[in-house]
């Protein structure tokens, strides 16, 4: 198999054989952190689960600006990125509907009823979080998506970073640091 990046410049160039192999390689991956992103904002919804969750940031990014991704842990990142959105966007448009909106037909997914509704006011707040972090040192928020949105260990990291393990334990501590007293006291962020 190819490198990463030489599957997604080949992708880019046009080549379909290309592009179906990065999308193979990476759709189980992509599976886990859609899964994640979903349990972590309450479970999921009757209207959006794994499957429409990954085909939906896949065609965001799509329709986005060409990103450029120079390995996998940064593409994971982004991709965590446009999922957290869309789930933020679909918990948004699920409390508008709520306050009186229309009406939506859907489908089940296998165990959506079960679980709880997501807090949309709480995605805000970690989003806004986020967003100012970004402002702060974008370093940070990179290793906050890849470690608690793709689910990689800080060794993991590291080596996809290219950066020392320590260099990785001091930006989660700090990032964590900003976030929690941010979402404590919105004030002080």
């Amino acid at each position: 198999m190819a490198s990463f990046a030489a599957l997604v410049a080949s992708a880019d160039g046009g080549d379909p054989g290309a592009a179906q192999e990065l999308f193979t390689a990476l759709y189980s991956e992509l599976q886990g952190i859609a899964r994640r992103e979903l349990a972590r904002r309450g479970g999921r919804n009757p209207a959006l689960g794994v499957t429409s969750l990954i085909h939906q940031a896949y065609l965001a990014m799509a329709a986005g600006d060409a990103a450029e991704f120079p390995d996998r842990g940064r593409f994971m990142a982004y991709a965590a990125r446009v999922m957290r959105g869309l789930i933020i966007d679909h918990a948004r448009q699920r409390r508008a509907i709520k306050r009186g909106g229309g009406f939506e037909l859907t489908t089940l997914e296998p165990d959506a009823a079960a679980l709880p509704p997501v807090d949309a006011g709480e995605l805000d707040a970690i989003n806004d979080a986020l967003a100012e972090l970004a402002e702060v040192e974008r370093e940070l928020v990179e290793v906050v998506d890849l470690k608690f949105f793709c689910g990689f260990t800080l060794e993991e990291i590291a080596a996809l970073q290219s950066v020392s393990l320590r260099t990785v334990e001091r930006r989660w501590e700090k990032a964590r640091l900003f976030l929690h007293r941010s979402l404590r006291d919105p004030e002080l962020g």
